[in-house]
């Protein structure tokens, strides 16, 4: 049987996160501990263990046909690759930070000064669109002690809450771009194997808006219903259902997270009682 096969980080969050899509994707993967290459027992994939940094290249090369990694790294690796979804976590930034005591006024700052990074062709893009030249210190890891130890005047490495910078005595001056996971395709992925990437699609595509969704159900007096219907912003209709109690209905429709505590503030107001708020699993449309 022809099987997808897919790389995803070797360890850490990204590992972590990428697991649990595949996870809720109904795909369950059978590997021991420091096992490098896994296969599904429900669906046609074999998953591959990597280094982050060397994803780009196993792609480029047809080696896995596709990949959950960081944009970032593609970014820096892989620009001639493409993806075909954004996965919503793993999100970071890419940014320049200096010691606390520099005073930063703007990137032109960094003209001329040495800048410890693990992203050089990211660095060395960036700076060139502002026009700046600087030299760049490759350092794979612990990027954010190169200035306290004097072998650079900034850094540019992956910034999430910000708390190494802080404990490095660093600040955050310049944000050059924004990441999260995403799901990358080899440019040499068989029609047969695109097939296979056309279900997982379908798949992760139910499960993110499912994530980015809220399902609710809500108590409403009759006279009050048009103006109610018209605050949900559902998929399509909500469902209304006429309850026991005379004057009632039942109102169940699908809300986005991130408009939810509006709008359900804004029904409150408008007379919604006994409002219960579920999880989704999936969400196929």
């Amino acid at each position: 049987m022809t099987k997808i096969r897919i790389a995803i980080q070797k360890s850490g969050r990204l590992n972590e996160d990428s697991i649990a899509l595949l996870k809720d994707c109904g795909i369950s993967i059978d590997n021991g501990k420091d096992q490098l290459k896994a296969s599904s027992r429900n669906f046609p994939m074999e998953v591959f263990y990597l280094r982050n940094g060397d994803i780009p290249q196993y792609l480029r090369d047809g080696v896995v046909d596709i990949a959950i990694i960081g944009e970032n790294v593609l970014i820096e690796k892989g620009e001639d690759l493409t993806f075909s979804e954004r996965l919503g976590f793993s999100k970071c930034k890419v940014s320049l930070a200096v010691p606390k005591s520099f005073k930063y006024t703007s990137v032109q700052d960094f003209q001329g000064k040495r800048i410890a990074t693990s992203y050089p062709n990211t660095v060395k893009n960036y700076l060139a669109t502002k026009g700046v030249t600087a030299d760049l210190h490759i350092i794979n890891g612990s990027v954010e002690i190169a200035p306290n130890i004097g072998l650079a005047d900034g850094i540019c490495d992956i910034v999430s809450s910000g708390s190494t910078l802080f404990k490095n005595n660093l600040k955050e001056v310049e944000v050059m771009l924004t990441s999260e996971a995403v799901l990358a395709v080899s440019p040499k992925i068989s029609e047969e194997r695109k097939e296979i990437l056309s279900q997982l699609e379908f798949r992760i595509e139910s499960v993110l808006r499912a994530r980015q969704s809220k399902y609710v159900l809500l108590n409403a007096p009759n006279e009050k219903l048009d103006t109610i219907i018209s605050l949900l912003p559902g998929m399509r209709s909500p469902t209304v259902l006429p309850l026991a109690e005379e004057g009632w209905s039942s109102v169940h429709t699908v809300i986005n997270k991130d408009k939810f505590w509006e709008v359900i503030q804004e029904l409150k107001k408008e007379g919604a009682e006994g409002i219960l708020v579920c999880p989704i699993e999936k969400m196929v449309l």
